[in-house]
């Protein structure tokens, strides 16, 4: 039995350690340019080489992001980001494009290369192709089922390794090659800079009636009808072993700390247990399936893995996220009262109750007791985004802890 890799995503220096905490084996991270995810905080070459080297000190390893699909005046400028990753040293490099790939082989030839969901590889023979060209990995396409991938495992090298997304957005569009942003905003999701139309309301214009707005589903408001609902295969975890898949993948690199850590913690309890005992994990699925709906999420649907999708994977009717819990920061350290440091993140005042969420899958109920400025003033509400803290729960934190609060 294959022991799967948890890849989780992380969009700054603060969500990774999150993730190496709460129980990634492997990160994937974008530095500041060459990525699909160019609204995401993203990494400076500081923040890499701090990630990479607290990964590692943990035995959790760092994937970094190359993964646009390149015009000619990007292949000078991905050289010179190769120089210099190759001095910070991830362990993988995630690729899309045959012009990048060669010249990351030329570069930086000692860094595993793994090839992009983007490439679009749906087929056994395209995996032999990378494999033959020096990739270690290969992301399957969004679109393949359980029983293709299992096909595929039996095609290629058993040292080849098949990453594949287990949780997250669904894109609408093939592997992710969408024109839809490019065409109403001008800014190319190829390129990494996609505004999600797919997300939008749409109704049809009849051409010799213009302005005449036409619902395309039974809606007087219109539709959203590229909106496909969240992948989560936390139900599935035996088949997706079953399957041949070395790494289960996380999608949300523009996600908070507060849903990295649910996601990971979940998954990584759920592969632990079935591991230990497909009856451990049958028992544990109610706490599964209760801790992943924690964080935000567009409803949930198995994808492609069983078949084609159907309507039923589809939210027809709004376009927004259903959410349980509310971030409020990160625990850092003690000071010299015994004050836990927290960076806000959103608003929470003195006597409400609110939860530590902590990486071994308690969640604990506290009050907040008293809430300090970094002038040490006290203060009955903490309202500024981002604002330095200092507070006092009535409980012993760990550092890395996650404040939530529960909406009603």
């Amino acid at each position: 039995m294959r022991h799967p890799e948890l890849l989780v995503p992380a969009s700054s220096l603060e969500v990774l350690k999150i993730a190496v905490v709460f129980g990634a084996d492997a990160v994937y991270i974008g530095g500041e340019v060459f990525g699909l995810r160019a609204k995401a905080k993203n990494f400076s070459m500081e923040d890499m080489k701090e990630g990479i080297a607290f990964a590692h000190a943990r035995g959790v390893k760092v994937y970094v992001t190359a993964n646009i699909l390149a015009h000619n005046e990007d292949l000078e400028g991905v050289r010179e980001y190769f120089e210099e990753l190759k001095e910070i040293g991830p362990d993988a490099l995630i690729i899309s494009d045959p012009g990048i790939f060669t010249i990351a082989k030329e570069i930086c030839p000692e860094i595993d290369i793994h090839i992009s969901t983007q490439a679009n590889n749906t087929n056994y023979g395209t995996f032999l192709f990378w494999q033959k060209m020096g990739a270690t990995r290969v992301v399957t396409a969004r679109e393949l089922s359980l029983k293709e991938i299992k096909e595929i495992r039996a095609k290629i090298p058993d040292d080849f390794e098949i990453e594949t997304f287990i949780h997250g957005a669904m894109c609408i569009s093939y592997s992710g090659r969408c024109l839809l942003s490019n065409y109403f905003t001008g800014r190319d999701a190829n390129q990494g800079a996609c505004t999600h139309p797919c997300r939008w309301k749409y109704s049809v214009v009849e051409e010799k009636r213009p302005g005449e707005y036409l619902p395309v589903y039974e809606n007087e408001r219109g539709t959203y009808i590229f909106n496909s609902k969240d992948l989560c295969m936390i139900e599935h975890i035996p088949e997706m072993i079953e399957a041949g898949i070395d790494s289960f993948k996380i999608e949300g690199r523009m996600k908070t700390a507060l849903y990295v850590a649910t996601v990971a913690r979940t998954y990584r309890k759920a592969i632990d247990d079935y591991l230990e005992s497909p009856e451990k994990y049958r028992k544990n699925m109610p706490w599964y399936l209760d801790q992943i709906s924690n964080c935000t999420y567009r409803h949930f649907t198995t994808g492609f893995f069983f078949g084609k999708p159907s309507e039923e994977a589809q939210i027809y009717d709004n376009n927004t996220y259903e959410k349980e819990y509310t971030y409020l920061g990160i625990v850092g350290e003690p000071n010299d009262e015994g004050l836990y440091r927290i960076e806000q993140r959103n608003k929470f005042s003195v006597g409400e109750t609110i939860e530590v969420m902590r990486p071994n899958g308690d969640n604990i109920p506290v009050s907040v007791l008293r809430i300090v400025d970094e002038e040490g003033n006290d203060m009955e509400s903490a309202p500024h985004p981002k604002q330095v803290l200092y507070i006092d729960l009535g409980e012993t934190l760990q550092k890395y802890d996650i404040l939530r609060r529960k909406e009603e």
